[in-house]
């Protein structure tokens, strides 16, 4: 503590910084205290600790299943589906132990924080809570907890073998232990509408009002076609006929949205390498945005940042759906896992600063007036060489 009782104020220095907007600000002083930002001086000599490079906000993973990093690379031999994929996932998610869980967690979010990921929403449906809790807390990364409502096998069908570990039997009994979780920030989430059956749908959503509440929605078209085949409904219709949707809510994948579908103030969260992993197809993302690195098949929020533009070039035959800002804006998207008052460089924010080499093989032509481009389009998780996580 300084003299009189106030905090210690330690100042970095940014080479250039993001502080919103279209371009990058040149020669920064960020001034922090007790893990907050309470200054912010651009234009001004170099001093305090020496961030070299560009520095961004700490970027948000809005959707992780940490155990499934345990998959990479030994699903890809081979054909298949989304569908035949799960039954490697389920196989995988049987053998998951405490033990197991938090050391695959901890390597997961290690990895994250490595490439400069600050925050991340955990979406668990193992019932592993405080083994995800306590690998967070080793690894220094700020976690928000979606624990998922899982109780059926599909519409109308049991939850099979693999899925029994899932289930609390109802959404009360749901409800009631995850309200027992402590130790962070906890969210709600909807598995899926094939995996929450109807009449179970509003207890959930009334145990989420006031927390994040996330859920997997028509990222295949096989969802799509059984929800209308047992309610007559979509998956947003249904979803909205129960209140799920808001500015509170994040929609996953959202890949197969129907022209109908209305989906308001809801967050939509791409995940395009799992996305393009598993052939689930090119969604289009919305206004309000936000990225996951999902199953991690690769962890890099630049690359699922500039995927979701790459994707729909691709699938319009035309540029420049997203700008740089816009994109970078959804990788620091905070907002959705309950934390407002971070991924943004200003006074009263969460000290969470992610700077980026710019003597990188991939930033070293990067240009001051086009370097948030090149963040964007052109840098990867490699690039990143600090992170600081703010209080």
């Amino acid at each position: 503590m300084a003299a009189g009782g106030e905090a210690a104020v330690t100042t970095y220095f940014a080479d250039y910084a993001w502080l919103g907007g279209d371009a990058v600000t040149a020669d920064v002083a960020i001034d922090v205290a007790r893990g907050r930002i309470v200054a912010v001086r651009p234009g001004v000599e170099r001093q305090g600790e020496h961030l070299r490079g560009v520095t961004i906000p700490g970027l948000a993973n809005a959707h992780s299943h940490a155990f499934q990093r345990a998959l990479r690379g030994r699903v890809q031999r081979g054909g298949g589906s989304f569908w035949t994929w799960r039954e490697d996932m389920y196989a995988l998610a049987t053998t998951m132990t405490p033990d197991r869980c938090f050391e695959l967690a901890k390597g997961a979010y290690a990895e994250m924080l490595r490439a400069g990921i600050t925050t991340v929403g955990e979406f668990d449906y193992l019932h592993c809570s405080e083994a995800l809790i306590a690998a967070a807390r080793e690894v220094g990364i700020r976690l928000t907890l979606l624990d998922a409502c899982y109780l059926a096998g599909g519409f109308g069908e049991p939850p099979n073998a693999a899925q029994q570990r899932f289930s609390d039997g109802d959404a009360t009994q749901w409800a009631e232990r995850v309200a027992r979780i402590t130790g962070a920030k906890v969210g709600a989430a909807i598995h899926s509408v094939r995996a929450v059956p109807r009449d179970q749908l509003d207890t959930v959503v009334e145990f989420a009002e006031g927390r994040p509440l996330h859920f997997h929605v028509s990222e295949q078209r096989a969802e799509n076609e059984a929800c209308l085949a047992a309610h007559g409904l979509t998956p947003v219709q249904l979803l909205a006929e129960h209140g799920a949707l808001g500015p509170d809510s994040t929609a996953v994948h959202a890949t197969h949205l129907a022209p109908t579908d209305d989906l308001g103030e809801t967050t939509i969260c791409m995940c395009p390498t799992t996305e393009r992993d598993l052939a689930d197809g090119i969604g289009d993302a919305g206004p309000r945005l936000a990225l996951g690195s999902d199953s991690h098949a690769v962890i890099d929020l630049f690359e699922e940042a500039r995927a979701v533009e790459l994707n729909l070039r691709l699938k319009t035959e035309r540029r420049g759906h997203f700008t740089a800002a816009q994109l970078l804006t959804g990788a620091t998207n905070h907002g959705c896992l309950g934390w407002d008052d971070a991924g943004r460089i200003e006074p009263g924010a969460r000290a969470d600063l992610v700077t980026l080499d710019l003597t990188s093989p991939r930033l070293e032509t990067a240009q001051p007036d086009t370097l948030l481009e090149s963040i964007v389009f052109a840098a990867t998780a490699a690039d990143v060489t600090s992170t600081i996580v703010g209080c």
